[in-house]
């Protein structure tokens, strides 16, 4: 199952060269120098085993985080942290079959290519991170060894048309260098900050049926650390700052309603000021009003239109996560696209785009940008759909038939194994109509199937999908604010209670128009190799034919005793 939520976080990028006139001691990447030193032995040392391996990487991601939640007024939470954690792949076998063989039925088939991983000092302590590093490598080449013993002596899979494919892909090796960033805490005022969501997050008191009302600030920065014994050495930062306001509404019948408004930058000086977020959150909680006295609405089935930040969760969903190509390889899932390439899978005026390799659009920030990716692999556009017909898939180095090389889409949370991961998804047509086109042609359509009304997604908290083969193939897509759209011409009527489901073929085949205004989605991604930062920039779309169930019901009962007003209202 993948999940998105909804996130906002950027990545930025410097590059430069390594100093070469600091001594190792006052050298602010001794953590570079000590990694590729004890890689190099552990490898010389391992070469003398029954069982060589014949490759290792480490991967370190460097964390300083510093977190704030405010609830009411007041700060429910505050803490800064940082943290390293380590991550060690051995591969023993060679490039053509080795412990991350994929499709086996044995026992051990479920930890083909999975790494242990563990924190690493935060000091620069060479005894310390040496000793880290030795010990990690002994903990990944026993698990190594055993899968590898364990997978040769299973039975061949005669059907897998994979199985002549390699299981780890032959790149060119990588240098990239990024110096340092400035520590967070000389650069962030946190008392300020603190004063700041306190005074965001009171509004909500002024509502008696308001029963959350949260600000949540976050800043990060990570620095990323790749070293591999092919010769790669990648040094890379990624920073990214979110202000999340979230509330929530109880209706009548104890419903639990709630909407998100979020920002995303790349620094806190880069935020709105405070006059545009107080006016948001105002907008926010008479919006949750509005939601609280509309309809609840019952299970649909008819048109659509899905408005461009809906409609960039519902590719991230329904089709993103079907071209990850590692998926092609695996038994247990469903492998939607299996056999299609080159066939009509959108239509003809879609085309679809991962581009990590750029960092902003328009006047946003992408965060799901980045230099090279998880594995030394740098990043690369990826034409993934060209007018309707499938192109390509996103590859890590793990190969496919037709495909043995990664297109620089091999990423990873800290902690995780890398696989093939969605970037920069780009929706683009090349028939866009407007948004009263769009609408004509659901009215249109309602009348055809005799529908009262067709429906429009405005916005959405997020959603997630299941591709395994053993539950159903299906996605769920949770809207925030849906409106019906009545074809006798009456006033647009806000519901609520709703959730989009389906099946992915059928949607595919259910999308006739795209429209001429993109919107971004930003988001963290769940996945097997844990949460990566992604971002839909997609216009919006009109759908012959979707389905909605109710949501589930958040109830809560009515209050025993009035809720205290403010004390300065």
């Amino acid at each position: 199952m993948h999940r998105i939520k909804l996130f906002s976080l950027p990545v930025f990028f410097i590059c430069a060269l390594l100093f070469p006139h600091r001594s190792a001691a006052d050298q602010p990447d001794s953590l570079l120098i000590l990694m590729q030193s004890e890689l190099n032995r552990e490898m010389i040392e391992l070469k003398k085993t029954s069982l060589p391996p014949y490759y290792i990487d480490f991967r370190v991601n460097e964390s300083e985080e510093t977190e704030i939640r405010s609830s009411f007024g007041s700060i429910t939470k505050t803490r800064s942290d940082k943290k390293r954690i380590l991550n060690t792949r051995v591969k023993i076998g060679d490039y053509s079959f080795d412990n991350s063989h994929a499709g086996s039925k044995t026992n051990m088939g479920r930890l083909s290519g999975f790494s242990i991983p563990m924190m690493l000092p935060y000091e620069n302590s060479a005894d310390a991170i040496r000793f880290s590093l030795w010990e990690s490598t002994q903990a990944n080449y026993k698990l190594a060894k055993e899968v590898f013993t364990s997978l040769k002596s299973s039975p061949v899979d005669s059907t897998d048309e994979n199985r002549s494919v390699a299981d780890f892909s032959k790149e060119t090796p990588s240098q990239y260098y990024a110096p340092p960033i400035e520590p967070l805490e000389r650069t962030f005022n946190k008392s300020g900050w603190e004063e700041k969501i306190k005074n965001f997050s009171k509004l909500f008191l002024v509502d008696k049926n308001i029963i959350s009302g949260n600000v949540f600030l976050q800043i990060n920065r990570e620095r990323k650390y790749f070293v591999s014994t092919e010769g790669s050495s990648v040094v890379q930062n990624q920073t990214y700052c979110q202000l999340m306001i979230d509330g929530s509404i109880r209706a009548d019948d104890g419903d639990v309603l709630p909407l998100y408004k979020t920002y995303f930058v790349l620094t806190p000086a880069d935020f709105p000021t405070d006059d545009v977020i107080l006016k948001d959150i105002h907008e926010l909680i008479s919006k949750l009003e509005k939601i609280r006295n509309a309809p609840l609405a019952d299970p649909y089935t008819g048109p659509a239109i899905l408005n461009a930040r809906a409609s960039g969760v519902f590719f991230h969903e329904i089709f993103g996560h079907r071209i990850e190509g590692h998926r092609m390889k695996d038994e247990s899932d469903g492998q939607t696209f299996s056999g299609k390439l080159n066939e009509l899978v959108l239509p003809k005026s879609i085309n679809v785009i991962f581009d990590p390799t750029v960092s902003t659009y328009e006047k946003f920030s992408l965060n799901g940008s980045y230099a090279y990716d998880d594995e030394g692999i740098k990043s690369q556009r990826v034409e993934v759909v060209e007018k309707g017909i499938l192109k390509n898939f996103l590859m890590s180095r793990t190969p496919l038939n037709g495909f043995l090389k990664s297109n620089g889409h091999g990423r990873t949370a800290a902690g995780g194994t890398p696989v093939s991961r969605q970037s920069n998804m780009f929706i683009e047509t090349s028939d866009p109509l407007s948004d009263a086109d769009l609408r004509k042609m659901l009215i249109k359509e309602c009348k055809k199937q005799n529908k009262e009304y067709g429906y429009m997604f405005e916005d959405v908290e997020g959603g997630f999908t299941n591709t395994g083969r053993y539950i159903p193939n299906a996605f769920n897509i949770f809207p925030t604010e849906v409106y019906r759209i009545y074809v006798d011409g009456r006033p647009d009527e806000l519901v609520r209670g709703v959730d989009l489901i389906g099946t992915p073929l059928t949607m595919f085949a259910g999308i006739k128009a795209a429209g001429d205004k993109k919107e971004i989605f930003a988001g963290i991604c769940g996945a097997e190799s844990g949460g990566v930062p992604v971002t839909a920039i997609s216009p919006s779309i009109f759908v012959n034919h979707i389905e909605t169930q109710r949501k589930v019901k958040a109830s809560v009962e009515p209050s025993l005793i009035e809720k205290p007003a403010p004390a300065d209202k």
